[in-house]
């Protein structure tokens, strides 16, 4: 079988491809990101077991298109704006993880007996976070507009901020290594090349990206065109004057960053992306003897530890200083529990300018597998992770959270009626209750749904409604109605009911009004009664009576006039 496959790259990429999908099932029903699913398929397709590659160049070639086209997604959201937008607990959090995990992480392989150099760029390889899997279980848990997730995010840039000056500076130690100048000579033309492409791009963006993708998006084919072919270029041209394809391709993302048709280049080129970095890691197994793993099993689950539970309790640490909650704190942390696809992108960097030996990348390669499978069970569920570690979390948080006040502000007012969830239905009920002369407060753990419900007049304060300290500040006394306008969020095989939560929650405080909380099937209207709740709404149901009344009021005015 393996003669037939070797006969054409055409037949192992076809069993490649095979090989992966298969894998990624697996990984599907394990719940795991495709990440883990392709390091897989490279140790498997590698020389030690399957040993199917042997078009080293092609895949090699598609290997570095999948790079330039990660990095090129990377700059399309480096945007000036968006980077002005981080906030100061996201740089400082952003920053003090990587400064904090590189210290300490540079000690474990000190004491680990690793050389500095080796240990050196093992702890830089801990602090970078995946963006791309963050995003993913935060977007499927509908936290990606939480506190929590936007600060996430805030210090996810930053980390990408730093993987782009660490690039920076292998590329010109890789430049150097290659030539006969004095090292200042290096220095000063990797300097000068940088500013030279840098100019080229501000150029660029003021007088060319924004008339020509307009022009391009009015055929998306060829705007995909033009973002693969401004990708390869900046790539080509970073590696030939010394910068790396790397920051060629971050830079060429960059240069179309602040245009208005970045979503629509970002969406389309993101399943590309995905498939070629199944070759980047093709490519890495490639290079894998996994017989030497063994040798480093010990030092990869002491480093995955420390990525697991250290990186968190950094975040953690940081934030709490900061005047924010543990579960904010917590939350946020969990985030960084594991390294990205940057971690091995530099590493092999690394072992290809010969500063560290290739068995290094083996051992990240490990705590990749080990940190990523196991921070995706982690993040999936956070929060019954945190009711299980809140006892021993109080170290993190300030006795006055003035981060997160905005509760304490609404127990000095009664309400009337007290609306979670500022979503368009929920909104809606608090727009109208309130124009009836009710007093209505709202919570949403959306920080910008509140400038939306100032603007309509509606009073709204940040809340997590499963966080039982935030629930026991509430004013509940004296409050008529509780309406709940939260979905249920399906977890894989796990429900996490947030209504049932505040249900349970303001039971546990006193509350001892009525409760109303919206469905979204019959099934679950029927849970709901059955489980004594005094109003199921449904949205869909209930518009859907309105409307048919007004028909038929119309219908029957029709037919009385034709009478």
């Amino acid at each position: 079988m393996l003669d037939i496959i070797h006969q054409s790259s055409f037949f192992e990429i076809t069993a490649l491809l095979v090989l992966a999908t298969l894998i990624g099932l697996l990984g599907t029903y394990l719940r795991q990101p495709l990440i883990v699913c392709f390091i897989i398929v490279g140790l498997l397709a590698g020389p030690s077991v399957l040993d199917i590659v042997h078009s080293r160049d092609k895949i090699e070639l598609l290997s570095e298109l999948g790079i330039a086209i990660l990095l090129f997604l990377v700059g399309i959201k480096l945007d000036v704006t968006l980077i002005r937008s981080i906030g100061p607990v996201s740089l400082l959090t952003g920053l003090g993880q990587v400064f904090f995990t590189s210290l300490i992480g540079y000690f474990i392989g000190i004491a680990l007996g690793f050389d500095s150099t080796t240990s050196i760029y093992v702890a830089v390889a801990l602090t970078f976070s995946s963006t791309i899997i963050i995003v993913k279980l935060l977007s499927d848990k509908r936290e990606i507009d939480a506190l929590h997730g936007q600060i996430a995010l805030g210090f996810l840039i930053v980390q990408d901020l730093v993987v782009v000056f660490s690039m920076i500076v292998l590329a010109a130690i890789g430049m150097g290594s290659g030539q006969q100048d004095e090292p200042g000579d290096v220095v000063l033309k990797v300097a000068m090349s940088g500013v030279l492409l840098l100019g080229f791009v501000v150029l660029f963006i003021k007088y060319l990206a924004n008339p020509l993708t307009v022009k391009l998006a009015k055929t998306p084919e060829l705007l995909v065109v033009f973002a693969l072919a401004l990708a390869t270029l900046f790539a080509t041209i970073g590696k030939l004057v010394g910068l790396g394809m790397e920051l060629g391709g971050l830079l060429a993302g960059i240069a179309v960053a602040s245009t208005p048709v970045k979503e629509s280049i970002s969406s389309r080129l993101a399943p590309l992306r995905d498939f070629l970095l199944l070759f980047f890691f093709i490519a890495l197994g490639a290079t894998l003897d996994l017989s030497t793993l063994g040798n480093y099993l010990f030092e990869a689950v002491i480093f995955s530890l420390f990525v697991l539970v250290g990186n968190p309790l950094i975040v953690l640490a940081i934030m709490g200083a900061l005047g924010y909650r543990k579960r904010t704190g917590f939350l946020a942390g969990l985030t960084v529990a594991q390294i990205s696809e940057f971690s091995l992108i530099f590493i092999a960097m690394a072992v290809s300018l010969g500063h560290i030996q290739s068995d290094i990348l083996g051992l990240v390669t490990l705590v990749g597998i080990i940190t990523i499978a196991s921070s995706t069970y982690m993040i999936t569920y956070s929060h019954t992770l945190f009711r299980w570690c809140e006892p021993a979390l109080g170290l993190f948080e300030k006795q006055t959270s003035s981060r997160e006040s905005a509760a304490s502000l609404a127990t000095k007012k009664q309400y009337d009626v007290i609306v979670f969830g500022l979503g368009r239905f929920g909104t809606s009920i608090a727009k109208h209750l309130q124009k009836a002369g009710f007093a209505v407060l709202a919570v949403d753990f959306n920080p910008d749904v509140h400038e939306q419900a100032k603007a309509i007049g509606v009073h709204s304060i940040y809340g997590d409604v499963t966080d039982a300290e935030f629930v026991a500040e509430l004013p509940l006394q004296g409050t008529q109605w509780i309406v709940v306008t939260i979905p249920t969020h399906h977890l894989g095989l796990v429900i996490e009911d947030t209504r049932k939560t505040i249900f349970e929650l303001s039971k546990a405080t006193g509350y001892s009004g009525r409760l109303a909380i919206v469905s979204h099937s019959q099934h679950e209207t029927d849970k709901l009664k059955q489980a004594g709740i005094d109003l199921v709404l449904q949205p869909y149901s209930d518009a859907s009576m309105r409307a048919t009344e007004l028909l038929l009021q119309g219908l029957a005015m029709k037919t009385s006039q034709q009478r």
